[in-house]
């Protein structure tokens, strides 16, 4: 599911009506600003932020300089990504480093947010920097919570340090010398978090803070809860003087308006986004970028990212190498596959198209199983049939079949599509056909 995709349902119906009218008049500019305030109230924004936004947007929207614009529906369009991008923090804030290492981040937020996996999603992010973090284990309350953290830390590639339940500021502070000592240049605390704010969760955070040199204080708020998340940050806020929020749970039914509202009540940055499972589903937060899928403009600089990352330079110049020789085999076209799902699969990427709002598409229009299914029928097949799928008859077929767990008909499916791939691969090299963006 695309990010917020009824919200950007709505404001592409609105200002689809108003791109119909060419030349707009102060009154109906005022009126779509009115529902594009309900729409927001409908995703959950706080009722002062969206008051504060509708009425920033109408000043600028009923000028002289726009109604008299050749475009004036484009223009005001302009004006909401503007805000939009504004409302929720102008730039990437970037996780702040210590001058002498190590940098020491303290993670807190309620139970259930997810803090204990998003400490290793985030130690993932600091090794892609070149960084060597160690986490450490300060949540001694919640039954197996150590033994969570030595379980992801170990997916993410990164040591743990924990002293049981021993008191969680004096494990802290060891923790600190023992990354001085071993040459770690960034500290992740796992703070205990509580299924409500208490006074004594309050309490050892605050000790926490004044034992050890803290440089950021990250609070992971669950995006689905909506302005209680707005609520939590607020409130941790006001106690610890956080440095920036992770919001998790993007890739679900998330209305937007813990996104849309945290910064401009708290006055502090979300830093991270989580939106997946997986320990590597973890994006550092683009206003902009986020500005521009809301509205259905996509987010192409998100997609390039992801696809440098799943394809490296070298793969690429084989696949262009091979697509000038029309030398595109079975074995290279699972190599796609196996890209597609480094990068969180297609209907993950689907919201980071231009116009994906347009196609209105839901959970599951994009078959990931019928995917998985071509990845196995592939898998299947010797390494001379990948090479030359011609050779592939209907006793092959029915064996390759009865490995991938699959028919015959989906066999022939997958040759037939491609074999589509490669002409149209051979239209582009011969000039017929232009590549996207080319």
């Amino acid at each position: 599911m695309a990010l917020f995709a009824s919200l950007s349902e709505r404001l592409n119906h609105i200002f689809s009506k108003l791109t119909k009218r060419g030349r707009l008049t102060e009154l109906e500019i005022r009126q779509a600003m009115r529902e594009v305030r309900i729409a927001l109230l409908e995703a959950d924004v706080n009722i002062k932020v969206a008051k504060d936004f509708i009425a920033e947007v109408s000043e600028k929207a009923v000028g002289q300089k726009v109604l008299e614009s050749l475009n004036p529906a484009q223009q005001v369009i302009k004006i909401v990504n503007e805000e939009l991008i504004a409302l929720m923090g102008s730039g990437n804030a970037k996780l702040e480093v210590a001058p002498k290492p190590p940098t020491v981040i303290m993670m807190c937020g309620l139970q259930g947010a997810g803090k204990t996996t998003m400490c290793a999603k985030l130690a993932v992010q600091l090794k892609k920097q070149g960084k060597r973090p160690l986490l450490v284990a300060c949540d001694i309350y919640r039954p197996a919570a150590i033994d969570q953290l030595k379980v992801v830390g170990g997916k993410a590639g990164a040591e743990v340090f924990e002293k049981g339940t021993q008191n969680p500021v004096k494990t802290a502070r060891q923790a600190v010398d023992y990354a001085r000592k071993m040459g770690f240049d960034t500290v992740v605390i796992d703070t205990a978090g509580r299924f409500h704010i208490d006074e004594k969760l309050m309490e050892e955070l605050e000790n926490i803070k004044k034992e050890v040199d803290v440089h950021e204080i990250l609070l992971t708020v669950d995006a689905m809860t909506g302005q209680d998340a707005v609520n939590v940050a607020e409130t941790f806020n006001s106690r610890l003087n956080v440095t920036g929020v992770i919001l998790t749970k993007l890739d679900g039914d998330t209305r937007g308006g813990a996104c849309l509202s945290i910064k401009a009540v708290t006055g502090k940055p979300i830093k991270f986004i989580g939106v997946g499972e997986k320990i590597t589903d973890l994006e550092p937060f683009y206003p902009d970028r986020m500005a521009s899928r809301i509205l259905g403009m996509g987010d192409v600089l998100s997609l390039i990212e992801k696809a440098q990352e799943a394809v490296s330079e070298k793969e690429m110049k084989e696949m262009e190498r091979k697509m000038r020789e029309n030398s595109f085999t079975l074995t290279d076209y699972l190599t796609q596959f196996e890209a597609l799902k480094k990068m969180g699969g297609a209907n993950a990427l689907v919201g980071m198209l231009p116009g994906a709002g347009k196609l209105k598409l839901k959970d599951g229009d994009i078959d990931e199983k019928r995917i998985e299914r071509m990845r196995a029928i592939i898998l299947s097949m010797t390494p001379k049939e990948r090479d030359n799928p011609q050779i592939i008859g209907s006793s092959r077929k029915r064996r390759i079949a009865l490995g991938s767990g699959t028919t015959v008909q989906e066999i022939n499916q997958l040759l037939k599509q491609y074999d589509q791939t490669k002409v149209l691969m051979k239209q582009m090299k011969n000039g017929k056909r232009r590549l996207p963006f080319g």
